[in-house]
This record gives structure tokens, C-alpha cells and sequence, in this order.
């Protein structure tokens, strides 16, 4: 299944680098979720973007978000990863990559595994997908101006209201 602009998001469960399980429902209703699929940890274009959303972690949540970055790595690898780069944000271990295959990640080069950020609204929809395995950092400004957006559309309902 191709997820699109529009769905519904895929639920999953997946264990963080702290050991518990995280499902991504359990956001709907409060956060506005940042879903990230990266290739590997401690890869250069990795290591570049998930300091970029940590050093716009900030800002990410102060646009109502929750940021989950996704790869085929262990818990254990995750752990090291988020403490060498002081990441404050979850990151999801998919070793048996389903989730990856649920959301239908493409390959690049029908080889790495694709970097891909969904940004999904409190009500579980997919409102913006950025996919460029070059252009790392762009994820996370992708994201803002996205999250601003859906922001900025809150504050309209709630004015209408």
C-alpha cells in the first residue's frame, strides 16, 4: 500500500531505544507527528539529519509535534546512536523492516533504504510527505513549515468555532 496525502496513517508499534513499545496511535488526538525513515545510524547524511531535528526539537514541539525517527537497526544500536548525538527525540527500531513496508518506502538506487519524513496531523492523516535521500537537513524544514501550517489551520477552526 502507497500512503498518500490524505490517508489515514498506518498504525504500528515498535520498540524505542528506551526499551518500550511505542505505537504511533497512542499520538492521535494529542500530537501532530513528524514520522522519519532514515537509512542508518551513524551514516553521515543520518547523523546530519537527526542533529537537524535535534537542534529544531525545540521548535518541533512548540508546533504541538512528536518526532519518531524509523530504521532497520536495533534498539541497542538506537540507544548509542540518540546518546553519542544527545537526540531527545524516539527512534523506532523496524529490524524486520515491516513498517518501513507498510508505509512503502521506496528504495534509492533499489538499494538503501529510502529517507522519507511524513508529517501527520492529531487526527492520524498524512498531511505532507518529503522524500530526497540528498537533501537530509531539508527534512527537518520541511517539517516546520508544514507543522506551521497545520498550525496556523487549528487556530482558524478554533477562531470559527
Amino acid at each position: 500500500m502507497v500512503v498518500k496525502v490524505g490517508d489515514k496513517a498506518p498504525d504500528f508499534t515498535l520498540p524505542s531505544q528506551m526499551g518500550d513499545n511505542v505505537t504511533l496511535s497512542e499520538f492521535f488526538g494529542k500530537k501532530n507527528i513528524v514520522l522519519y525513515f532514515y537509512p542508518k545510524d551513524e551514516t553521515t547524511g543520518c547523523t546530519r539529519e537527526a542533529c537537524s531535528f535535534r537542534d529544531a526539537y525545540q521548535e518541533l514541539t512548540s508546533l504541538d509535534a512528536q518526532v519518531l525517527g524509523v530504521s532497520g537497526q536495533s534498539v541497542e544500536s538506537h540507544k548509542s546512536f540518540a546518546s553519542h548525538y544527545g537526540l531527545p527525540f524516539l527512534l523506532l527500531a523496524d529490524v524486520d523492516n515491516k513498517v518501513r513496508e507498510l508505509y512503502d518506502v521506496p528504495k534509492t538506487l533499489g538499494l538503501l533504504p529510502g529517507r522519507v519524513t511524513y508529517i501527520i496531523d492529531k487526527k492520524g492523516v498524512v498531511r505532507h510527505i518529503f522524500n530526497s535521500q540528498t537533501q537530509a537537513e531539508r527534512h527537518v524544514q520541511e517539517a516546520k513549515d508544514t507543522l506551521s501550517q497545520l498550525q496556523k489551520e487549528e487556530t482558524t477552526q478554533k477562531v470559527e468555532a
